[in-house]
């Protein structure tokens, strides 16, 4: 682990936080909020942001680290986006589909955190290939 794993970890840190505001803070606050018997209200869930903040490191560090050992000498965007959806079909999508059979969940909300998340996935994926894109050598004259 160098130092460009950890900026890339710091920096998936920070997308995926933002990422997860606009997601579900944003785009799908309402629909949570329709849902009171299976969310907390903002003010007791304020409590446990520290569970959050936890599982955005954890998820950001796993997210490079796999990313850096299955890197490829290949061109960085087609591996950035084809590792983000690699890990929509590992994680968001298998996740909803168990909340949903386990919650009562509406389908076109389950839908749509399917739909964006796994645009942030592939975001995430994007700007992990960016950050660990090969060092080009300097042309020789």
């Amino acid at each position: 682990m160098d130092k460009k794993f950890f900026i890339s970890w710091v920096v998936i840190f920070v997308v995926s936080l933002v990422g997860g505001f606009v997601v579900h803070g944003v785009l799908l606050g309402a629909g949570y909020a329709a849902l009171p018997n299976l969310f907390r209200p903002d003010a007791e869930a304020q409590n446990y942001f520290p569970f959050m903040l936890a599982a955005h490191i954890i998820m950001s560090g796993a997210f490079v680290w796999i990313y850096a050992r299955g890197n490829e000498n290949k061109p960085w965007l087609e591996q950035g986006i084809r590792y983000g959806v690699a890990i929509v079909f590992l994680t968001t999508v298998p996740t909803y589909m168990i909340y949903y059979a386990v919650q009562p969940m509406p389908g076109m909300h389950v839908v749509k955190q399917i739909i964006f998340d796994g645009a942030l996935m592939v975001i995430l994926g994007v700007v992990v290939a960016f950050l660990n894109k090969p060092q080009t050598a300097p042309a020789s004259a």
